[in-house]
């Protein structure tokens, strides 16, 4: 009789640990679907996820400066593109004024033509001494 009652007993015991683990995992379930831990996981999964992009483009930058950059400068332009059509006359026109203003800075005092007489150049006699 004692070998069946010890028998018993440590079923009772197993059965006993094995409620305990079960209500343990049940009360982690019910934990894991309350809306806050929902919520919280989900933040964390979106964080990890923009970490991992956000890493991903700083080594493409890393990587790739130039055709980034020029990818960078064909968007804004196109973006642009309505404005850049309107002023682009206007523009070109002032860029223009400008320069004939700078040349006109860099022209001689006299608006002649230097003659023959005043020509600035070397003479050949004077090249062949």
């Amino acid at each position: 009789m004692p070998r069946t009652r010890n028998r018993l007993i440590n079923a009772a015991r197993r059965s006993m640990l094995q409620r305990a683990e079960l209500h343990r995992r049940l009360d982690v379930a019910k934990a894991a679907f309350k809306p806050t831990a929902l919520y919280a996981r989900g933040k964390y999964n979106v964080d990890v996820k923009v970490d991992e992009a956000a890493q991903t483009v700083r080594q493409q930058f890393r990587d790739n400066r130039l055709p980034i950059a020029i990818a960078a400068v064909a968007g804004l332009a196109w973006i642009f593109r309505e404005p850049i059509r309107e002023n682009a006359p206007k523009l070109v026109q002032k860029a223009q004024e400008l320069a004939d203003a700078a040349m006109a800075k860099f022209q001689p005092v006299g608006d002649e033509e230097p003659t023959d007489d005043e020509d600035l150049t070397e003479d050949q006699d004077e090249a062949a001494e």
